[in-house]
């Protein structure tokens, strides 16, 4: 080899590092969280009794199963007891940081409890029941399994409003089915509450406090993980960039008219209003969603699309549903290593012109996220039926 040779692989190989470290960078960019902050529980709990004690059986023949720990009940016995801890610590560290209440739920079978209707239904009533989530933001999250009907739903508070079900679609048909139909409901479980802690958050679990460098490296490693191989990251590149071809190209394809099979024509930007309502044309000035109107020039059916942006500073609203809900957040007495503090959260809807605001208590300053381990009952949140479901 030649020493030109050499000069022109090194070049390339400063090249590859490179792109790399952008990569890293550019991801932990994008997935960054949106300003995640200590919190404690709710002080103003749902107390709802467990039908069965502490005791690790379920309950059977009522209409819901009650709960004995208020992050994981495996009552279908799915998950071993490291691997439960493992769990119960991402959701502590969750809430801790966002005060999002998560809770994982494993059945036998619904008909153990009366119910011979589809999950959906099962899902919302246990979901109320049990109050999960804040009551004045409903952002709680159950994810119910049942092993042996071979049906999981991820439900989600009202607050979400419908913004999320597609996510939480992908996660189940992406992460969780392909593991159950292994029968390796342990991994599935773990990899799925892994990844919608980073669809809600922006982070993998443990990872809030993360620079973006350090947060892009831990993303990209979560995605190849799901792969089974360290291997995949030669890939990476070509791969992430044919991800980002994929998804323009799945928005911008020609598409049929489903009224009269004409190919139908887009609208730019300037007449995508005139068939938007307010809190569209809203969303879309705040840069929380895009929307795309289709039209056909025969028909004249008219189709609108909607495109959630991946990061905003703007929520779902839990009276109009549009995401223009703005959450600002002021420290009233901070915290410090001797005293806790004190902040307020005032939300504000630039839409409806919804406000509510709460007190919250910030923790001492601590090296560890344990606030939420002392926590044995919901903060009173509900569900109006939001979340997607998946079988195998």
């Amino acid at each position: 080899m030649t020493r030109h040779d050499l000069r022109i692989a090194a070049y390339i190989l400063a090249g590859v590092v490179a792109l790399g470290l952008a990569l890293g960078y550019g991801i932990g960019w994008l997935t960054r969280p949106s300003d995640p902050v200590p919190g404690e529980p709710p002080t103003v709990p749902v107390v709802f009794e467990p039908s069965a004690g502490t005791g690790r059986k379920a309950p059977v023949g009522n209409t819901v199963p009650g709960y004995a720990d208020v992050y994981v009940n495996d009552y279908a016995d799915l998950l071993e007891e490291a691997a439960e801890a493992r769990v119960r610590g991402d959701l502590i560290g969750l809430y801790d940081r966002t005060g999002i209440e998560m809770t994982v739920l494993t059945i036998e079978r619904m008909s153990n409890y009366g119910a011979w209707t589809a999950i959906e239904p099962f899902a919302t009533k246990l979901f109320n029941t049990w109050g999960i989530g804040n009551a004045l933001r409903n952002d709680g999250v159950l994810v119910l399994v049942a092993r042996y009907d071979r049906h999981m739903r991820i439900e989600l508070g009202s607050g979400y409003g419908r913004s999320r079900d597609d996510d939480m679609k992908r996660v189940i048909e992406d992460v969780f089915v392909p593991q159950f139909k292994n029968d390796a409901y342990q991994r599935g479980i773990e990899a799925g509450v892994a990844e919608i802690i980073l669809e809600l958050t922006g982070s993998l679990p443990g990872g809030y406090d993360s620079g973006v460098f350090e947060r892009g490296l831990r993303t990209i490693g979560h995605w190849l993980g799901q792969f089974g191989a360290w291997i995949w990251g030669l890939l990476s590149v070509p791969l992430g960039g044919g991800a980002l071809w994929l998804r323009r190209y799945r928005r911008n394809r020609p598409r049929a008219c489903g009224q009269c099979g004409t190919t139908m024509q887009r609208a730019g930007e300037a007449a995508d209003d005139e068939h938007l309502d307010g809190g569209q044309r809203l969303e879309e000035y705040l840069e929380s969603v895009d929307y795309d109107v289709w039209h056909c020039p025969d028909c004249g059916h008219m189709d609108i699309r909607r495109y959630a942006a991946w990061f905003s500073g703007h929520g779902s609203c839990p009276s109009c549903s549009y995401r223009t809900l703005k959450t600002t957040s002021t420290v009233l007495v901070s915290a410090t290593t001797s005293r806790s503090g004190k902040k307020r959260l005032d939300y504000h809807c630039r839409h409806c012109d919804h406000t509510d605001s709460e007190i919250r208590t910030i923790p001492k300053k601590s090296n560890s996220s344990s606030s939420g381990s002392g926590r044995s009952s919901f903060g009173g949140g509900s569900s109006s039926g939001g979340g997607a479901s998946g079988s195998w």
